[in-house]
């Protein structure tokens, strides 16, 4: 079961839900779990709890809990269009990731991100722009301006739905990868809807479990690295 942890960022108490595994074996890796723009709900938990089980600590914030919801989502979100690289949320991930790091029981030299829409955004921003990460995994969502920042970052293996209207910004992403000679994995899967991953209208198991199996393997040589 997840603890519940509380940091603070730029003057602002953040609530996080950490995840850890059951047997630990030395210091674990670790990976920030950044929410859709539904917040740090039961599907996000569940994300950082299965993180957990595979040996990772898992780190899930919520970036609306240092005040009014509502406000605090239209910044975020306005920020991701207007500043891409460089907003409060970014700010806030970047102290997550050092929060992260300085737990007891984690390894400060492997550490991942998955985010989800409004996450993955985030997360592909935060490996802009943070040098820590070793790999991140954005699902389904849009890529910072300018595009070329991404050749700062670490690996990607990202997953898109080719109903939606991320599916282009990842195709996009994996060809800017490729060009930088980043180590990539980006699939856009056949037939399946924005939020596949997540339980809810558009689940798609089959999808969703490729998907994770995926992240898993890309994350066991990224972030995980030689046994």
């Amino acid at each position: 079961m997840a603890e519940e942890l509380t940091f603070r960022s730029g003057g602002r108490a953040l609530s996080a839900a950490l995840a850890r595994p059951a047997a630990p074996r030395g210091d674990a890796p670790g990976v920030l779990v950044l929410h859709e723009v539904f917040g740090l709900n039961d599907d996000i938990r569940r994300v950082a709890d299965r993180f957990a089980r595979a040996g990772y600590v898992a780190l899930a914030v919520d970036l609306f809990s240092a005040g009014n919801r509502a406000v605090c989502m239209t910044r975020l979100l306005g920020g991701l269009f207007l500043n891409p690289l460089e907003h409060q949320g970014v700010r806030d991930l970047r102290q997550a990731l050092t929060v992260l790091g300085e737990l007891p029981g984690v390894d400060a030299s492997r550490l991942g991100a998955i985010g989800f829409c409004m996450g993955d955004s985030l997360a592909v921003a935060l490996a802009c722009t943070d040098s820590r990460l070793k790999a991140i995994a954005p699902y389904y969502g849009f890529n910072p301006r300018p595009l070329e920042a991404v050749r700062r970052s670490c690996p990607v293996v990202g997953s898109y739905p080719e109903r939606d209207a991320t599916a282009g910004p990842g195709r996009a992403l994996r060809a800017e990868l490729d060009a930088a000679g980043i180590p990539n994995d980006i699939k856009v899967y056949p037939g399946t809807q924005h939020s596949f991953a997540n339980r809810g209208p558009a689940f798609d198991a089959v999808a969703s479990e490729d998907a994770w199996n995926r992240v898993m393997a890309f994350f066991d040589e990224h972030v995980v690295g030689p046994a």
